[in-house]
């Protein structure tokens, strides 16, 4: 036989058995590099740690959306200046991808500002929008527009709407606007700009480009209190609006007042902000399931209260639930992700890594238009 032949036929055949288990892939099937999303739906639950989540979960008979999710990670939440950080600190990493001090607003630890997620994706032609539980002008979602030395400063941070980073913006915080020292009334300045405004205690859809909407003078109601399905119209109403008049936006969701509940030890206060933020997950989880380009990003900037499920001897089918602290804590927090570009945020890594991960995913180079 013929060595030359002989040795061909073998490396063929183990070729062929190689592919058919898997191990080589097929010829001419290489894997296509992984589509970039067109919309980038970042949802956090301030104060959400695993405790939360797992407590809340326990029992609950709905729909859990975070078993929806393939991809995790773990976020390490340190600020500049503390182990343990606080939701300005916590946001600006998302937003400018630089660990700063706490109390802090889109400035690194120098106060110098940086330019955020929503200036440079603007640039783009992006469409952008905050939905929170808060005010619109709180720490979280001030992050993502402004650029202050103190989260206090909720009057300055208001004034940087006017900038047109941010189109859509619903939440608390009408005083911020019109009940100011300076007597400035920036919803009439911002309707001058081209942004609809309202202002009510009852959400009703509203279709427009730029939109201003705040139902509370500060922070909105507690779900205990009768808040109702707020946050799932309010994010619906966000997403629906930037669909119809931008080809690519990002949107920022928070379940602010998980944090809230966490820092009065209030189980059933956190628990119910909680259950109401896995509702939102689940309704932008079912677009972006439809859509196929949407990458649904959820993670927290902190976890609060510290939070512990412990042994309950009286009923060792339940549990009872513990707060270490009425305040932050330094431990990781969790990072879930669906859609085109997930997989980039598998692992463990500093929360500054989110800020990355979102700007190589959503800047290209070219600009995306305004949709007529």
């Amino acid at each position: 036989m013929n060595t030359q032949n002989f040795f061909f036929k073998k490396v063929c055949l183990l070729l062929t058995l190689l592919i058919g288990l898997g191990i080589l892939p097929k010829f001419g099937s290489a894997k296509k590099k992984p589509k970039k999303p067109t919309k980038v739906v970042l949802l956090i639950g301030d104060g959400m740690g695993l405790a939360q989540i797992s407590s809340v979960m326990v029992g609950y008979t709905g729909q859990n959306a975070f078993e929806r999710f393939e991809v995790i990670g773990l976020s390490k939440t340190s600020s500049a200046d503390n182990y343990v950080t606080d939701s300005g600190a916590g946001a600006t990493v998302f937003s400018i991808g630089k660990k700063t001090y706490n109390g802090a607003i889109g400035v690194d630890s120098a106060g110098k500002e940086h330019r955020n997620l929503f200036e440079l994706v603007k640039d783009k032609g992006w469409g952008t929008g905050v939905v929170v539980t808060s005010s619109i002008t709180h720490a979280t979602p001030a992050a993502f527009y402004a650029h202050v030395a103190s989260r206090k400063s909720e009057d300055e941070i208001a004034e940087f709407l006017v900038r047109k980073s941010c189109d859509i913006a619903i939440g608390g915080g009408k005083k911020f606007f019109t009940d100011r020292k300076d007597k400035r009334n920036l919803f009439s300045e911002l309707n001058e700009l081209g942004y609809k405004i309202a202002a009510d205690t009852n959400l009703l859809f509203i279709d427009s480009k730029k939109l201003i909407y705040t139902l509370a003078d500060n922070g909105m109601k507690k779900m205990q209190e009768g808040r109702g399905d707020y946050l799932k119209k309010a994010t619906q109403m966000a997403q629906s609006n930037l669909n119809k008049y931008y080809e690519n936006y990002f949107l920022m969701v928070e379940g602010s007042q998980i944090d809230w509940g966490g820092h009065e030890n209030d189980f059933t206060y956190m628990q119910q902000e909680l259950l109401d933020f896995n509702s939102v997950l689940n309704q932008v989880l079912d677009e972006a399931k439809k859509d196929g380009n949407t990458l649904v990003i959820v993670t927290a900037d902190h976890e609060t209260g510290g939070l512990s499920m412990l042994e309950n001897k009286s009923n060792t089918d339940t549990f009872t639930v513990n707060y270490a602290s009425k305040g932050h804590s330094g431990i990781m927090v969790p990072v879930f992700a669906y859609g085109p570009g997930a997989e980039d945020f598998s692992g463990i890594y500093e929360n500054t890594a989110i800020f990355d991960k979102l700007k190589k995913l959503m800047i290209k180079d070219g600009a995306t238009k305004y949709r007529n």
